[in-house]
């Protein structure tokens, strides 16, 4: 029987785990630095309410992928979520995507209409440079002032949004929307019924597979698929990595950095806060942090407590959750990557050192890992 290790138990690791068990034939043993798994995508519980580590809904725009995750971890469809951001100088909030019937509230609707006949989005977003250039080819100077200038630079804790020259992760070509009001129209949104969020996904996942928690390799010897782990040295036919790739190729190229948040748990003394269907606020000014979430309102759990929980999040330097959107990094982990031999993985969001990938991301790329060893 061949022996797989996978490095990390979140969404990457434990759908590894799952779909290689459902092949058979191989020896899978699992490390996870935390005393769970899961992730930030475990549930957590604070007031009588549960809540993840940031918000953790599942968006798709592949039905395979949603209907695999449905079938071991039933799903509630919420199409109908709505985000909004704050505004401070208009004093109101707006949809986002940014909404061309919103223009008509502002009190500068008629420059920023000005701006909008003026914009060339083909021609001038595609070819932007930068995530400035994008945004103004795309929307004009004051909605990008409104709601992306200060926004993004708190997001990524820099001075200049010209120094972001990777933004695959923005709307190309329609930063601004018209028509249905919902913020992922084509996009599958949904999240767990169970009460316990992904949880029993999380403990289905790894049924077969050894699993070590409050556990990290020591030493990692990648061109020979060997690590040392509790003093002893392993050797394996297949390791998959979901960890940042600096840290299992020894930093040789450097430490790749990234976005770290603080976290914070309110309980108020109502039944709900938001208007319904809206379960993020973004804030696009000089708060310190960017977005406010309320975990009743996509959890649809203890709906109808006395209080409800909210969660604030603070861009910060703890913790690596946020690969950093620029070419150079990017750059730099893909050497790592490709310095990887055959029999090598490394996937998710921190493995691909890639902001942009999501839970269904994480899946598909388990999904097409499994195909390559079961295969060989």
């Amino acid at each position: 029987m061949k022996k797989a290790l996978i490095i990390g138990g979140g969404f990457s690791g434990c759908s590894t785990s799952h779909l290689l068990g459902l092949k058979g034939g191989w020896d899978v043993t699992l490390l996870e630095a935390a005393s769970h798994l899961g992730g930030g995508c475990k549930t957590l519980w604070y007031g009588g309410h549960p809540y993840t580590f940031g918000p953790r809904h599942f968006l798709t725009q592949k039905p395979a992928i949603f209907e695999y995750l449905n079938a071991y971890c039933p799903m509630r469809r919420c199409q109908e979520h709505q985000f909004l951001t704050y505004v401070e100088p208009d004093a109101n909030f707006y949809n986002f995507p940014i909404h061309v019937d919103d223009i008509e509230r502002m009190p500068d609707k008629e420059e920023i209409l000005a701006q909008i006949a003026q914009r060339k989005v083909v021609a001038g977003a595609l070819a932007s440079k930068n995530l400035e250039e994008y945004w103004i080819a795309s929307v004009g100077k004051n909605l990008y002032e409104k709601f992306i200038n200060t926004y993004s630079k708190k997001m990524w804790m820099i001075d200049d949004n010209r120094t972001i020259d990777d933004f695959s992760w923005s709307p190309k070509g329609v930063a601004l929307k018209e028509g249905v009001r919902e913020a992922w129209d084509t996009a599958i949104s949904a999240y767990p019924i169970a009460v316990n969020g992904y949880d029993n996904y999380f403990e289905l996942s790894v049924q077969g597979t050894r699993v070590l928690l409050n556990t990290t390799v020591e030493h990692y010897d990648i061109p020979h698929r060997t690590v040392t782990i509790h003093g002893e040295k392993q050797t394996y036919d297949a390791i998959i990595n979901t960890i940042s790739p600096d840290i299992v190729m020894n930093n040789v190229y450097g430490e790749l950095p990234y976005i770290g948040r603080d976290f914070h748990k309110i309980v108020l003394p109502i039944a709900h806060a938001f208007p319904e269907n809206v379960y993020f606020l973004y804030y696009a000014g000089t708060e310190q942090f960017t977005r406010l979430v309320e975990y009743k309102q996509f959890t649809r759990q203890n709906w109808d407590a006395p209080t409800t929980i909210i969660g604030m999040e603070i861009p910060s330097k703890n913790g690596r959750y946020y690969p950093l959107p620029f070419l150079s990094e990017m750059g730099r982990a893909k050497k790592y990557i490709d310095d990887m031999p055959d029999n090598i993985f490394s996937i998710g969001r921190a493995g691909s050192y890639q902001y942009r990938y999501d839970v269904d991301d994480c899946i598909e790329q388990a999904m097409n890992v499994v195909d390559l060893l079961t295969r060989s």
